[in-house]
């Protein structure tokens, strides 16, 4: 019984001891079980994270090539009719070239996300004709955009601006480039084509930050007034082979941050003294006026001598006299006063209309003296008719005239007539 009771004890402690490490197990299971089970419960979500957001190399539209490492798309010579809808939101330079986007409508490229990181833009040769308002919106970090050759018919008040008449958002931009962008002749429409552009870039407040600006190519005639008032921070502008042939309405003077103007190739024929003082007060700018026809006449003196004191023509020693013809080939630097006069000979285009006009009117001499040859006999007898009628009345006269002047028969006709 002793050695019973006392097995007894022992045996009490071990079941004791086996129900607690029970009880621990089961709690460390209990407790265990909810971190257990989070990853099935968030497995179901991850297909729906992958579909709502691909990696970035998978989201390139077909007809486009893209490199993720230099964030860079090309869409080139694929007729695209419209910007692609698909473009992945790491592009910062995008090529849209060679294709038909005949519109570019109001927020072209509106994403989401949203192409934030798109900094260079060039839409050259895309056939476009009509650019409309707001059609650059939600591009923030848009630095650069391109729109040479294409025939632009209508580009928006604006364009580069947001699509809010009444309050026009800035625009990021900093190099725009409307390098040969006239259309056709028979595609114009009735307003001036420089007038359009003109008001696309003074458009409020919206291009204030823009430092580069490139119109080269367009056969600009003339500038507007206003072209250049709301483009204070302009460091290049370049308006080389243009059809220009004054500068007298347009003024230069609010680009004091001016660097680089390039006129070459256009049809100046002499510069004068107002454009001249507002291009010696800018500080840091460089002219280049290469190929143009300068007339070397009596009103050149002024900017002959300017020429050979400043420092801000580029190439100044290359500038040449195109007139008159006396002049042709020399230097603007090596003449003197003495040698502009105002010559009244004519240029040789006018001496040729004036011996045309001569010509003309010899024919004409020669028809009427022909018609008259013709009609001679008729003529003649036309001229006998007149003088037999002025003989007629000039013997009247002269027989009332005898009467008069003898007194009997002045006496005798007045009896008769009482």
């Amino acid at each position: 019984m002793p050695g019973g009771g006392s097995r007894g004890p022992a045996a009490g402690d071990g079941r004791l001891r086996l129900a607690r490490l029970a009880l621990v197990l089961l709690g460390w299971v209990s407790a265990s079980a909810p971190s257990s089970s989070l990853p099935s419960s968030a497995s179901p979500e991850a297909p729906f994270l992958g579909s709502a957001q691909p990696p970035l190399s998978d989201r390139c539209p077909a007809a486009c090539e893209c490199s993720e490492a230099a964030r860079t798309v090309k869409c080139v010579n694929r007729d695209l009719t419209e910007v692609p809808a698909d473009l992945p939101p790491y592009v910062r330079n995008l090529f849209l070239t060679g294709n038909r986007l005949a519109v570019l409508p109001a927020g072209a490229f509106a994403r989401r996300p949203p192409l934030a990181e798109l900094a260079a833009l060039n839409l050259s040769g895309n056939l476009l004709q009509d650019v409309r308002a707001g059609a650059f919106e939600h591009l923030p970090g848009l630095r650069q955009l391109d729109l040479s050759h294409n025939p632009l018919v209508n580009l928006s008040l604006l364009a580069f601006s947001g699509s809010n008449a009444s309050a026009p958002d800035p625009s990021p931009l900093a190099e725009l480039i409307l390098n040969h962008i006239v259309p056709p002749g028979d595609q114009r429409q009735n307003r001036s084509f420089e007038g359009m552009v003109a008001a696309a870039l003074r458009s409020g407040h919206a291009l204030r930050g823009l430092q580069r600006l490139e119109l080269a190519s367009n056969h600009f005639l003339y500038l507007p007034r206003d072209l250049l008032t709301q483009l204070p921070s302009l460091r290049h502008l370049d308006l080389h082979n243009n059809s220009l042939v004054s500068l007298t309405y347009v003024s230069f003077r609010n680009l004091t941050h001016l660097e680089s103007l390039h006129l070459e190739d256009n049809a100046l024929k002499v510069l004068h003294n107002g454009t001249l003082a507002e291009w010696q007060g800018l500080a840091r700018v460089r002219v280049f006026l290469d190929n143009n026809p300068w007339v070397c006449d009596c009103h050149m003196v002024d900017m002959v001598a300017w020429l050979k004191e400043t420092e801000l023509v580029q190439d100044k020693a290359r500038l040449t006299c195109a007139f008159p013809e006396k002049m042709r080939n020399r230097g603007l630097l090596d003449l003197n006063s003495s040698d502009l006069d105002c010559d009244p000979i004519l240029p040789p285009s006018l001496q040729t209309s004036y011996v045309f006009l001569g010509i003309v009117l010899a024919l004409i001499g020669a028809i009427f003296l022909l018609v008259l040859y013709l009609n001679r006999k008729g003529i003649k007898k036309w001229m006998h008719n007149i003088r037999d009628a002025c003989r007629d009345h000039m013997e009247g006269y002269h027989y009332r005239y005898e009467i008069n002047a003898d007194p009997r028969l002045t006496n005798l006709s007045s009896n008769s007539d009482v």
